[in-house]
């Protein structure tokens, strides 16, 4: 019954060796665009408008070479994270680059910066889009109970991730496409109701500029002025980095896919972002308190539109500033789409608990999903959905991730320039890019930090720490069962030339059916477990094992055959292992996502296969079991015995000391 219900709830299960399962559920260009380029474009909403507001009335004029920097910014940022898509085709972004080619711990932190950053994503992305549309006055009703909206839209992103990334991305097109149309006919009708006055303007801004640099505040005034509206307005390129981090969910092949949609993203973020911005200054739109500038923008534009006779402003108004508060709900997706990503590959790498890199039976993070999501909850009843709060924490881990990336790729063309022949122009790029996320970083930290910006840098740096303490038992764990495999993996037995090949098992006599995973000391002191404590019971041994496909094996069908091959090749040292002990031996295995449902449903078989048949699976034991130990190491033994015996099949566990 509980299959059922979450077949209902989630979907069916989807076949990993399905031959067109990476085609049904990857994302074209289009698609991701969507799905990974809502962030980046819903900035529009607020990023343009913090620059300007910061410019002050007194120097708007500034506003022109903004929405030009602003521009080219998207741009260049965008150009070299395409650099980054071709040298790690694989995915993994920030994280990974900054793993690879500085260190380990700069990965560390380049990672955890973003998993704080795509937290942040999710709430504020929310928060602002439901202010977004309660700013409407058609929508006014939803303010009183704004909170209970944001929760329940969590929870309703929450599970639609949980369904499937295509599936949730899908849903949400419409939406995005409607955002889109209306912000293009915005910023055309902007252009070309006020085409006279852009010359003049034009002039203004020269001539303004000239009085500024020859008055008392001199160029460095200028400079000043500009870099402090330019950092502040840094918010409008977060998400860039979001194709390079997502490039596993990509259709084939993943690299040009990637491009085309960093060239989507980039296209559309610079003619939105920069074009909202030119707009405020040939419009002379006015900051007014409890309304967005883009509100504000809107109505002057539209003013007195008609359509056939019949006034369509206050329609235009709505659906365009309704448009800006759903596509940030979208940009949430994001952080639901990346912030997984991130999690496995740590968790890869014991950075963070194992689990987070198993895919579920819709072959998504589920663990992952459900962490950002409890995590965005748990936020945001804690800032109370304010915006302005948030906005505060916002924006300053993504450039720490920037500015790191930027780094590493500058590092290593530098490195390959003698054998990479165009290594000054890829070094170039990354090196412009480097100079602007490291000048917005510091301008970022500087202005927030004192107004609460020191919250986020707490938080990462309080991730870091618990990430550090994780890696730590993990290497204690691996250290002890390293010590397990010198002793174990080198006994004095026959070579395998002299030992017996004794055929597989006799179905007809007892059999020890042997649950491991690669060849190990763990596995071969299972098998000595059973002799001392069952003597000659068993002389027939099937060695069972699960090819669990999680996020470092679910790249492609070549990967998937490589472990399959993997795992009968550890198998086979098992049966050869047992052959030269003097036992008979065969072997098993099935590919499943997730490792208990694989190994219960093989069990079943055997117990049918299989007269008399008992079940051993090995389990560490730790001198203090303790919540950490258990957060940290799955209790698969324990699960699965409680499955077979609940089924009449008997099991034993093999407890295997780990002395740290």
């Amino acid at each position: 019954m509980s299959k059922k219900f979450e077949e209902l709830f989630l979907g069916k299960a989807k076949n990993p060796l399905d031959q067109n399962v990476f085609h049904k559920i990857s994302l074209v260009a289009f698609l991701a665009w969507v799905g990974l380029g809502a962030d980046g474009l819903s900035s529009s909403a607020y990023g343009p408008e913090e620059a300007y507001r910061a410019l002050g009335p007194q120097y708007h004029h500034i506003a022109l070479y903004l929405a030009l920097a602003t521009a080219a910014t998207v741009f260049i940022i965008s150009a070299s994270y395409n650099q980054i898509i071709e040298y790690f085709p694989s995915g993994g972004g920030g994280y990974v680059v900054a793993s690879k080619l500085l260190s380990p711990t700069a990965g560390l932190i380049s990672g955890s910066a973003l998993l704080i950053d795509y937290v942040l994503t999710i709430i504020l992305s929310i928060a602002a889009g439901v202010d977004a549309i309660g700013s409407c006055q058609y929508c006014a009703f939803i303010v009183p109970f704004k909170f209970y909206i944001e929760i329940a839209l969590l929870l309703l992103l929450i599970w639609l991730n949980m369904r499937g990334i295509k599936e949730s991305i899908t849903t949400l097109l419409p939406i995005f496409l409607v955002f889109v149309l209306f912000h293009a006919i915005l910023i055309i009708a902007g252009i070309f109701g006020h085409g006279s006055q852009i010359v003049p303007v034009i002039h203004q801004t020269i001539t303004e500029t000239h009085n500024i640099v020859s008055g008392p505040l001199g160029a460095w005034g200028f400079i000043v002025i500009f870099f402090t509206a330019y950092s502040l307005g840094g918010g409008t390129y977060t998400g860039i980095e979001a194709v390079s981090n997502g490039l596993n969910s990509l259709r084939e092949p993943k690299v040009r896919t990637g491009r085309h949609t960093m060239y989507y993203m980039a296209t559309s973020l610079a003619l939105t972002a920069g074009g909202i911005l030119w707009l405020y200054m040939l419009w002379d739109v006015q900051a007014v308190p409890d309304k967005t500038m883009n509100e504000s923008l809107c109505e002057v534009i539209y003013a007195n539109w008609h359509l056939l006779g019949i006034p369509i402003d206050q329609a235009m108004i709505t659906i365009t500033i309704l448009s800006e508060g759903l596509l940030l709900f979208i940009a949430a997706q994001t952080g639901f789409i990346d912030g997984p990503n991130v999690l496995a590959n740590m968790a890869v790498d014991s950075w963070l608990p194992h689990r987070f890199a198993n895919l579920s039976h819709r072959l998504v993070r589920m663990n992952g999903i459900l962490v950002m999501g409890v995590l965005s909850i748990i936020i945001l009843t804690m800032a109370h959905g304010n915006v302005d709060v948030m906005i505060v924490l916002y924006a300053i881990n993504v450039f720490i991730t920037f500015t790191l990336s930027q780094l590493s790729m500058c590092i290593h063309w530098w490195q390959a320039r003698h054998e990479q022949k165009d290594w000054w122009k890829r070094f170039f790029i990354n090196g412009v890019g480097l100079c602007l996320t490291s000048i917005i970083l510091v301008a970022t930290v500087a202005a927030k930090f004192i107004q609460g910006g020191f919250v986020t840098v707490l938080m990462t740096a309080f991730l870091i720490l618990i990430c550090f303490l994780i890696k730590k038992h993990y290497r204690g764990v691996q250290q002890a069962l390293m010590r397990l495999d010198d002793t174990l993996k080198n006994l004095p037995l026959p070579s395998g030339d002299d030992a017996p090949n004794l055929g597989p098992c006799d179905k007809a006599r007892p059999v020890a059916v042997v649950m491991v995973d690669k060849y190990s000391g763990l596995g071969i002191h299972a098998i000595f477990s059973i002799q001392k404590l069952f003597g000659h019971r068993f002389s027939d041994f099937l060695f069972v094992s699960v090819a669990r496909i999680d996020s470092s094996k679910f790249k492609g069908l070549e990967e998937l055959e490589n472990l399959k091959q993997n795992t009968q090749h550890n198998l086979d040292q098992y049966v050869h292992l047992a052959h030269r002990m003097g036992y008979r031996a065969d072997s098993r295995y099935v590919v499943e996502t997730d490792l208990i449902d694989g190994m219960e449903i093989m069990c079943d078989g055997i117990s049918s296969d299989y007269s008399d048949v008992t079940f051993f699976s090995g389990k560490l034991i730790f001198a203090k079991e303790s919540l950490w130990t258990a957060l940290l190491h799955n209790q698969t033994a324990l699960e699965i015995q409680r499955r077979l015996l609940f089924k009449g099949l008997n099991m034993m566990i093999v407890p295997v000391r780990v002395l740290e």
